[in-house]
């Protein structure tokens, strides 16, 4: 049992229960995953838990700080633990998303905040463009 889990739920007057501790196991173990995907892995071990309580627990814990979304393209969001952070690359082809360190976007973020005063939260980017296998497979169709 995740002991930061239960203690923060507790101080806000909120129960542990088992549903809440079997989500945020899957989101740790499969790293990035949409609702439905963790609802499959929650389903594995308690099949009576469905997509609604799935939905609510990860809304819980993003606000308790546990978790957080990311909109990697057009789909569902994609949940993974507050600790997680990295820059998402999308393939806008073949959907592969890979991850790369967020210093790479600190010239931009100090640039946003400089010329607009934005403060850009750049664990929560996902670039969009095509990876390096369709980049390698459309070079080879034009040279056919």
């Amino acid at each position: 049992m995740d002991t930061s889990l239960k203690s923060t739920l507790h101080k806000r007057g909120l129960r542990m229960t088992p549903q809440r501790q079997l989500v945020l196991d899957a989101v740790r173990e499969l790293g990035h995953a949409t609702p439905e995907q963790i609802c499959t892995k929650v389903q594995a071990a308690a099949p009576a838990v469905n997509i609604t309580t799935v939905y609510r627990t990860l809304d819980l814990l993003e606000e308790l700080g546990l978790v957080r979304h990311t909109h990697l393209g057009h789909g569902a969001p994609n949940y993974s633990e507050r600790e997680h952070q990295h820059v998402h690359l999308v393939c806008h082809r073949c959907g592969a998303v890979t991850e790369a360190p967020t210093d790479l976007m600190e010239q931009l973020a100090e640039q946003l905040q400089t010329s607009s005063g934005f403060e850009l939260d750049v664990t929560h980017v996902a670039l969009s463009g095509r990876c390096r296998n369709c980049l390698e497979a459309d070079d080879v169709e034009e040279n056919a």
